[in-house]
C-alpha cells in the first residue's frame, strides 16, 4: 500500500479514514572560458521567465573574470558564489542560459534549479489544524521528573531516550542545525537551547543574518519548528521533551513561503552549517522540484553535483548529515520507480526512473544518514520509503493508530512536537523520524566530543537495535503484501542497521 502523493516530505498523508495523519493537533501554550567568448544570447522577450541556476566550477578559487564575463554575456546575474565548493548561484531570464554556460571553459556543469518563475507560487497541503479539547489537555500530565506532555511521547521510550536522560541530557557544546522551513526560537521549549549564531535565512541562496530571519511567518509551514522540538525541546517543566534536551539547536531556513526547497537554498544551508560549528544537520525534505534527479539530464545533474559538494563540505567541516527517506512507500533499491510528482513547481507528469541513477537529494547522497520511519509498535510506518543498502537506520516517525496504536497514556500514533506561537502538536512522516536520529547523533557527539563524523555514524549504526524484517508486511491487514523487506536482522531494507538507541549513545 502506497500512501497518496503529497508534495511535502515534511508531513505525510495517511489514507482516507485516518484523518489524524494529515492534520496537526495543537496544544495550547501552557506558559569558465568558453569558449571564453560565450555566444551572446538573443535579447530576452519582455515576458521571459526568470529562473535560478547553479553553475559549478572548480572549487577553491574565486569566480574567475572570464566566467563572470560569460555569465553576464549569457544574460545572467550572479547572486552569490560559494568559492569553497565551486558553486555559483545565478538568476537569468535567458532560456538558453544553462546550455550556453555548459560551453564555457572551466564550467563543469550548469542547470536550472526550478521550472517555475521567480518567485514560485503554490499553496501548502498540510491540512487544517485539529485543536485538542481542554479535557484532553488536562489529561496530559507527566510522571515525576517528566515534562507535562512527555506522557504523550511514546517515541521517547521507543528509542530509550527516557532512560538516556537519566544519564545525561546532552552537551551545550553540541549544535544540531534544522535545515527546514524555519524555527520559532521564541517557543518556550526551544528558546533555552537556541543557537542564534548558527541560525540564518538561506531562501534566496545567499545568507540573510538579520534578526529573526530564520523564523517562519504565520503563513508558512510549522514543520521546521516541530522538527526542532523533537530534537532539543528543553527539559524545563514546560511542554514536551526532545531526544537531546541539553544540546543546542539552530534554524537554517531554506524553504520558500510556498514550501519549496530549491538547490541554491539547500547549498547555502549546508555551507552555513559547515562554517558555523554545527555538529549535526537534520534534513527532513527533498530538494525541489525533482523528487528524483537524473544524472543523464544536464540540469538535474548540476543540482546533484551542487548539493553533493555542499553536503560533503559540511561533513568535512565536522557535521553529520541526517535525512528523511521519504513518505511514498517506495523501494529505493528497486530497479525502477514511477515518479508522478516531478517537476512539482509547474506541471508534473509520470516518469519511470532508476533510483540508483536518479537520486532523491540529499537523502541518497554519499555520506548522508538515510532514515526510515517506524510506528508505535516498532514496525515500518505504512508510508515510509525503504530499500536494502539505501536505508541506514530507523526511528519513530508515527503512523495511523488504525495500524499502530500506542500504549496508554499516549493516544496518538503520531509524533508530538513544538509548533510556532508557543503551541505543541502532532505530525507524522519520515520527517519526524529523521530528527530522532539527529538527536541520537547529538547525544553520541556529546558523549564523544572529539569523534569525527565518520565515527559518530559508525557508533550510531553499531549501537542501533538490530530489527529483523517484518515479513509478511501487510500493515492494513487486507490480505495483500504492502512492501517487501530484504536483508538480514542486522541490516535490511526496512530498518537498516536497526532502530536508533539513545541509551547506548550515552553509555557506550
Amino acid at each position: 500500500m502506497t500512501a497518496p502523493y503529497t508534495r511535502y516530505r515534511r508531513a505525510v498523508a495517511i489514507p482516507a479514514g485516518m484523518a489524524m495523519a494529515t492534520a496537526l493537533a495543537f496544544l495550547p501554550n501552557t506558559m569558465a572560458t568558453a569558449a571564453e567568448d560565450a555566444p551572446a544570447p538573443a535579447a530576452a522577450p519582455a515576458d521571459a521567465t526568470p529562473l535560478s541556476y547553479v553553475v559549478n566550477v572548480k572549487p577553491g578559487y574565486g569566480t574567475s573574470a572570464h566566467v563572470k564575463k560569460a555569465v553576464a554575456k549569457a544574460g545572467g546575474t550572479i547572486v552569490t558564489s560559494y568559492d569553497q565548493i565551486g558553486v555559483i548561484v545565478v538568476h537569468s531570464s535567458n532560456a538558453d542560459f544553462a546550455k550556453t554556460m555548459r560551453t564555457v571553459r572551466g564550467v563543469q556543469s550548469a542547470g536550472a534549479t526550478r521550472t517555475a518563475p521567480l518567485p514560485s507560487a503554490s499553496t501548502g497541503d498540510l491540512g487544517a489544524p485539529k485543536v485538542l479539547s481542554a479535557t484532553e489537555v488536562a489529561k496530559a500530565e507527566g510522571a515525576a521528573g517528566q515534562d507535562p506532555l512527555e506522557s504523550l511521547q511514546w517515541d521517547l521510550p521507543a528509542i530509550k531516550a527516557d532512560k538516556a536522560h537519566e544519564k545525561t541530557l546532552g552537551s551545550k557544546k553540541v549544535t544540531v542545525a534544522v535545515i527546514d522551513t524555519g524555527v520559532d526560537d521564541t517557543h518556550p521549549d526551544i528558546a533555552p537551547n537556541f543557537d542564534r549564531e548558527a541560525s540564518v535565512n538561506c531562501v534566496t541562496g545567499k545568507p540573510d543574518t538579520s534578526d529573526g530571519a530564520w523564523r517562519p511567518s504565520a503563513a508558512e509551514s510549522p514543520h521546521g519548528t516541530h522538527v526542532a522540538g523533537e530534537i532539543a525541546a528543553a527539559k524545563n517543566g514546560v511542554g514536551m521533551t526532545g531526544v537531546a534536551p541539553g544540546v543546542k539547536v539552530s534554524g537554517i531556513k531554506v524553504s520558500t513561503t510556498a514550501g519549496f526547497f530549491y538547490t541554491e537554498a539547500v547549498v547555502c544551508g549546508f555551507v552555513w552549517a559547515a562554517e558555523h560549528g554545527v555538529d549535526v544537520t537534520n534534513n527532513s525534505y527533498y530538494t525541489d522540484p525533482w523528487y528524483f534527479n537524473c544524472k543523464n539530464d544536464p540540469d538535474q545533474k548540476a543540482l546533484v553535483e551542487a548539493v553533493t559538494r555542499a553536503s560533503r563540505y559540511a561533513e568535512r567541516k565536522g557535521a553529520v548529515n541526517v535525512a528523511a527517506a521519504g513518505n511514498e512507500n517506495y523501494d529505493l533499491a528497486s530497479d525502477e520507480i514511477t515518479d508522478p510528482s516531478s517537476p512539482n513547481d509547474t506541471t508534473p507528469g509520470d516518469r519511470v526512473v532508476d533510483p540508483s541513477k536518479c537520486l532523491d537529494i540529499p537523502t541518497q547522497l554519499p555520506g548522508v544518514v538515510t532514515v526510515a520511519s517506524t510506528g508505535a509498535k516498532g514496525i515500518k510506518s505504512s508510508f515510509s520509503n525503504h530499500g536494502l543498502g539505501v536505508v541506514d537506520i530507523a526511528a519513530p516517525g508515527g503512523d495511523s493508530t488504525a495500524y499502530q496504536k500506542p500504549d496508554a497514556p499516549a493516544t496518538s500514533g503520531l509524533i508530538l512536537g513544538t509548533l510556532p506561537g508557543g503551541k505543541w502538536g502532532y505530525m507524522a512522516g519520515t520527517s519526524m523520524a529523521s530528527p530522532h536520529v539527529a538527536g541520537v547523533a547529538a547525544l553520541i557527539k556529546s558523549t564523544h566530543p572529539y569523534a569525527s563524523p565518520a565515527l559518530v555514524k559508525a557508533l550510531l549504526y553499531a549501537e542501533a537495535d538490530a530489527t529483523p524484517c517484518t515479513d509478511p508486511y501487510d500493515i492494513d491487514a487486507d490480505g495483500k503484501i504492502d512492501a517487501v523487506c530484504e536483508g538480514s536482522k542486522n541490516r535490511n531494507g526496512f530498518y537498516g542497521w536497526g532502530i536508533a538507541d539513545a541509551l547506548d549513545a550515552v553509555t557506550k
